[in-house]
Parts: structure tokens; C-alpha cells; sequence
């Protein structure tokens, strides 16, 4: 996918006032409008710059972008990075960018899913609009329930019309068994209301962190458990950490490497718990002294054994 740089797309330096991308906009939209403009490519030129106006337009969408165009280096092909939107908080009702489908994958593939709309209408409501951030949690406070202290950024225009983020930071609890995507409600957390209206609510969108041993499937958690080839081979009794502490599982003797176990209810918290899969992998010894050489020797003197038989492959 092609990174849009849209400072490059309007003519701005990155540092530009919202009252100047809106001015510089405003004189390039009359310029490239399909109905008006000779431009050959005008069609495509003004379909192009509303998309960068989308952006740049909005302070919550510009900060972000800035954030993700920092970290991308030209001349490859870009992905973006995983969570990369985690710690922003934004405004909006919940709603994904209006209009996505009409712009580039690029921009569909940042705004059109997991952005809100922070349009910030100037319609008059008594109550406050509410707030939207993705936070990013360790799988250990999930499973045992704790309290946290989170850092948010929060975009915001500063006096002189610059784009700046200032940190907020809240005391959060993360209730036990606590799911990716499901959301914490801080109540009165949004936006102020009008008036005598109350104040809206934050909402805090749940991911976990990667973490080193377990991969998530909604309350499910999979381990690659490494086994040696004899306790697979004939059999053993072992022991497997999990989320709850260490368990002793017993290997099934003739085991292969591959093979699924389950630790019933040794996954996350629930009603039920999720179970924990076990997945087998057959870890070999180094050949890295000579007594240890003249073992793999023996096996393959004594052994009759080809590993690429099911592929038609002769010894």
C-alpha cells in the first residue's frame, strides 16, 4: 500500500495553522473542482485533496497521522503497525469516518474502521458528547483483575491554531475476565455539557498486549508447550505454566509434535472459564559435545527411521 503524505497532496509544511490548511483547501478546491477546472487531471486531484483535507482538517485525525507518518520511513511499502491508534482519545458518537469508502485504501484502512467521526458539529446538546480510546493492557491484569494508571493523549488546538496533544491521565479498573474488545465505561469522563447538562462518558476499548507464552482466542489461551523427544516418544508427566500458575500434564506416550491438549478451565475467568491448549512441539538436544554426537549417531545407526516417508521420499 502507498503512504499518502497529505502535507505534500495540499502544499503545507507539517507545522501549518488549522486556518491555514483550511484556507489553503479552500483555494485548491475552487482550482481542481470537476465542474469548473481545465486541469486534466482535475477529478482526480480534487478527490485527492479532500481526502488530505479529512485528515488535516481535524485535530484528533491529524494528530494520529502524525504520529503514524513519524514512524514511517520512504521508499517501502507500508503497513500500518498494529494498535498503532492505542492512547488516543477521540470524540464522536462511535461512528467510523463518514465517507471512507470514497477515499484511498490508505485512508480506509487508518480512519474507516477505527476511527470515530470527532467532527465536533456545533450543534447545540445538553448533554456531553462522548469520548472513544483504544488502551493496551498486559493478559495478567485481564485474568487477575487490577487497577491501573493509563496515559491518554488528547488532541487539541492551541491558541495560536497548531495541533498539539496534552496527556491525561486516569486511575482505571480492569475487571477480571475483561475480554479484547469489550469496552470500560468511565462515567462523566467525555466531553462537558452544556449548561446544566451532564458531562459525557469515556469509553475504553480493550487489547491486550502480545504476550511472550500465550495467544488469546476469545476466553481460549494456546501455549506451544516444548516437550524432549523422549518424554513425547514414551511418555512423562510435566509441567506447564499457566495464567493461574503451574500445572502438571501428563504426555500421552507416542506423542507427536503438533499434537493439541486441553487444560480444561485453565483459561481466562468466566462463566464458564476458557480452557488453555496445550500444543506440542518436539524440542531436540544440541549436538554440541562429542558424547552427545555419538548419541544422534546411535539413533541413526539403530533407528529405521526416514522423517520424509509421507513425501515418497527414499531413506
Amino acid at each position: 500500500m502507498e503512504f499518502k503524505d497529505y502535507y505534500k497532496i495540499m502544499g503545507v509544511a507539517r507545522d501549518a495553522t488549522q486556518d491555514e490548511i483550511k484556507h489553503t483547501y479552500r483555494k485548491l478546491a475552487r482550482k481542481y473542482h470537476p465542474d469548473v477546472s481545465k486541469e486534466a487531471d482535475a477529478e482526480a486531484r480534487f478527490k485527492e485533496l479532500g481526502e488530505a483535507y479529512e485528515v488535516l482538517k481535524d485535530a484528533e485525525k491529524r494528530a494520529a497521522y502524525d504520529q503514524l507518518g513519524a514512524n514511517w520511513k520512504g521508499g517501502q511499502e507500508f503497513r500500518p503497525p498494529p494498535d498503532w491508534n492505542a492512547g488516543f482519545e477521540f470524540s464522536g458518537g462511535g461512528s467510523s469516518a463518514g465517507g471512507a469508502a470514497d477515499y484511498s485504501d490508505f485512508f480506509a484502512s487508518l480512519f474507516g474502521r477505527d476511527f470515530r467521526d470527532g467532527g465536533g458539529g456545533a450543534s447545540f446538546r445538553t448533554t456531553g458528547e462522548d469520548h472513544h480510546a483504544k488502551v493496551l493492557i498486559d493478559l495478567e491484569d485481564a485474568y487477575q483483575g487490577a487497577t491501573r494508571t493509563i496515559t491518554l493523549r488528547v488532541p487539541t488546538v492551541d491558541a495560536q491554531g497548531h495541533v498539539v496533544t496534552r496527556d491525561r491521565i486516569l486511575n482505571v479498573t480492569i475487571p477480571k475476565g475483561i475480554r479484547e474488545g469489550q469496552h470500560i465505561r468511565l462515567s462523566g469522563q467525555g466531553s462537558p455539557g452544556a449548561g446544566e447538562g451532564k458531562a459525557g462518558d469515556l469509553y475504553l476499548e480493550i487489547e491486550f498486549r502480545p504476550h511472550p507464552l500465550y495467544r488469546v482466542d476469545g476466553r481460549d489461551l494456546h501455549l506451544d508447550l516444548p516437550v524432549a523427544p523422549w518424554e513425547a516418544a514414551l511418555g512423562a508427566t510435566v509441567k506447564v505454566p499457566t495464567l493461574g500458575g503451574i500445572v502438571e500434564l501428563k504426555i500421552p506416550e507416542g506423542s507427536v509434535s503438533g499434537r493439541k491438549m486441553r487444560l480444561k478451565g485453565r483459561g481466562m475467568p468466566g462463566n464458564p472459564p476458557g480452557d488453555c491448549y496445550v500444543i506440542l512441539s518436539i524440542a531436540l538436544p544440541p549436538a554440541d559435545t562429542e558424547a552427545a554426537k555419538d548419541i544422534y549417531r546411535k539413533m541413526e545407526q539403530e533407528l529405521n527411521f526416514n522423517p520424509r516417508t509421507k513425501l515418497g521420499v527414499p531413506k
